[in-house]
Parts: C-alpha cells; structure tokens; sequence
C-alpha cells in the first residue's frame, strides 16, 4: 500500500524511494530493514506469537496516526490496513495465550515449579515467555522513534500525521501543552518538560503500552487460573532500548539505572540466552500435520478461524 501511495503521488522521488522500500523487505542480508525488530531473527513460533502481539500493535498505532493525516490518500490506505492488523494481534495474544495456558496446566498437572523440571515437562517455562516479552516489547518500543522529536513536531505541524483517536482530544493544534519525561542526567532520573508537539512519539507510545498491558492481563489470569504463583510484566520503557532518550542507558527491567558491567552480567536472566533459544527450537523440530492433533507445548484454541472447528484443515497436506 505504502509503495502504491509512494508511486501514485510523488514522482520520480517516489518511485526512487519505493524501490527501496521493497529492497528492504527483500530479506537481502545486505540491505536490512532500517528498524531493528525487523531485523531480529524470528525462528519459532514463541517469537512469531511475540512478534505479531507487540510490533504488529505498533503498526496499529502508527496506522491510527497515520489514519488522521490530512493527505487524504494517506488516510484512507491506512484505515485500510487497519483491517489486517487486527487480525495479526489476534494471532500473537491468542497464540502467547495458549503457550503460557499449557505451561499452567502442566505444572499444575505435576507440580513442577523450577524451570529446568518444567523443561522436561516439554512446554516452555514461565520465565523463559518472561524473557521473549522483554525482547520483544523492548525493540517494539523503538519502533515509534526518539521519545523527544522535532520530526513528530513537524509531522504534527504539517497534518502529515496526528495522534491516534484524534477526536478524543480537545485541543488539535497541540500548541498550548506540554509532556514531561524522566531523563537520564549524570547517572540520575530527572524531570524534564518538552513541548507537547515535541512529545508526539510519546503520546503514540502511551496508548501502545496501555494496550500491550490488557493483553498481558488476560495472560496472567490464564496462569492464575491454574493456580499457578507467577506474574508476566512489563518491563520499563527504559529497559533495552536501542533509540531514544534511553538509548545509551542500561536500565534493569523495573527501570533502575546500573552500570553496563552489571547490565552485561545479568542480561541472560532478562533477554533470551542461546539456551532458551535451542531449547524452544527443540520443541519445534517435528511438524504435525494432523488437524485433531496439537504440539504437547501449545493448548488447543478455544474455537477455530471464524467460527470454524478446531480441527478445520486450514493448510492441505500432501504426503
């Protein structure tokens, strides 16, 4: 869509621009996508669950702002792919939903606890799923820009883009107000107030951690529902992040400031390690073509595909 706005309206300059658009999505090891979560390897289905329930959504949300554009065909393609959006964050919060229900139920099933034990039990542990939602809500993060820009300003300013579910707000010119950061100074978390416009990027972002939450929600009752002590958060918008006002920061999960040297050390207890990747891949390893039968790592889905069975035959298998 972006690519057909890019030849339709913009000349010579648009087509330049578009035919580098799709040599980034080419999958060309030499000409990577400019934004890192697209570029990180995503080779089991934990991390395609993660990857379509968090930086799916920033496209959600970069679409509602993009929706309020005053190029008219902006606005209209982008309320659009709205549609097929939704449909993605529905694959990755169900998919993560019936991971972690799985897990649940087995360790309530046995009464394993530890993670090793909960291993050999052939599901995922909890703090492993704790570990992949830290990766990949933190480099979604990113994806909406430096926390403080004269781009998201400008971009304001010209009606290029707005704020997601603009007719919430009631001032639209954004002239007036202000948004206030914790930046880092000298070691130290201080307050610093920007000019709204400035904050755009931000404001985009708040309603993106707000919606990321009520998903994570609905994964901590599944786990409590099975009796299980064991809560998946969300780490700190300072945690791992590569763009931004945090970028050159090394924040633990609950967003206290340390030393990269103790950051260094305790990342593997945060991000995913090579062991909690080879370890996932282990479960993946054979597929299963019978539509009645499921991964011992996932529970069945509630229902199938619009209204579907469960065991609909969606992918035909010959052989």
């Amino acid at each position: 869509a972006m690519v057909y706005l890019l030849h339709s309206y913009f000349g010579r300059d648009g087509r330049e621009e578009a035919e580098a658009l799709l040599e980034r999505r080419s999958g060309d090891p030499n000409k990577p996508r400019i934004l890192g979560a697209f570029n990180e390897p995503c080779t089991d289905w934990l991390s395609f669950f993660m990857f379509t329930f968090f930086t799916d959504r920033d496209g959600k949300f970069q679409l509602l702002a993009l929706s309020e554009s005053a190029f008219d065909p902006l606005a209209r393609t982008t309320k659009f792919m709205l549609t097929e959006e939704a449909h993605h964050m529905f694959v990755g919060e169900t998919g993560v939903l019936r991971i972690v229900s799985r897990t649940a139920e087995k360790m309530k099933e046995t009464g394993k606890t530890a993670p090793e034990d909960v291993r050999k039990l052939g599901v995922i542990d909890l703090p492993t799923i704790q570990r992949a939602l830290n990766l990949w809500y933190s480099l979604s993060l990113d994806l909406f820009g430096g926390e403080i820009s004269s781009n998201a300003a400008s971009f304001f300013a010209t009606g290029l883009k707005g704020r997601a579910k603009e007719d919430q707000y009631e001032d639209h010119k954004a002239l007036e107000g202000s948004y206030t950061f914790d930046v880092v100074k000298d070691g130290k978390l201080v307050k610093e107030e920007v000019p709204l416009r400035n904050a755009m990027n931000e404001v985009l972002r708040d309603g993106y951690v707000d919606d990321c939450q009520r998903g994570v929600d609905k994964w901590n009752r599944a786990i409590a529902e099975h009796g299980i002590d064991f809560t998946l958060t969300l780490p700190s918008r300072r945690f791992h992040r590569q763009i931004g006002i945090y970028a050159d920061v090394c924040a633990d999960p609950a967003g206290n400031i340390i030393p990269r040297e103790e950051f260094e050390a305790k990342k593997g207890a945060w991000l995913p390690s090579a062991d909690d990747r080879a370890f996932v891949a282990s479960l993946m390893t054979k597929p299963i073509y019978d539509p009645k039968q499921m991964a011992n790592w996932i529970s069945p889905p509630k229902h199938g595909i619009k209204g579907r069975p469960v065991d609909f035959e969606y992918v035909r298998h010959d052989g």
